[in-house]
């Protein structure tokens, strides 16, 4: 992944599972949606503020084309990737996750 950024454990398998998963249904599909994590992480690294803090104190970037997002947290020097969260399943699954709290 993305040097900017930090993974939490669980943000990395998410990325895993889904791109097994769409694998599993094209590999092109899952390649595709590999590429627009990159994206994402790449653009958050360059603009971290870009992007608009949530009451709860995270940031979040769409994946176009797919129903997932990118959840992070600014932490003074550091980004945190919290979840890589598919944006209809229990959307606040995540929140309590380390780097999460305020």
């Amino acid at each position: 992944m993305n040097s900017g950024v930090e993974f939490l454990p669980e943000a990395l398998r998410e990325v895993e599972d889904a791109t097994h998963y769409y694998q599993s249904c094209d590999p092109d599909l899952g390649l595709r949606f590999r590429q627009l994590i990159e994206i994402a992480c790449a653009a958050i690294a360059r603009s971290p503020l870009h992007w608009n803090e949530r009451e709860s104190g995270f940031r979040r970037v769409n994946l176009k084309g797919f129903p997932y997002y990118v959840a992070y947290f600014i932490r003074g020097d550091r980004i945190i990737i919290a979840a890589v969260a598919h944006a209809s399943q229990h959307p606040d699954y995540w929140k309590r996750r380390s780097g999460s709290g305020r």
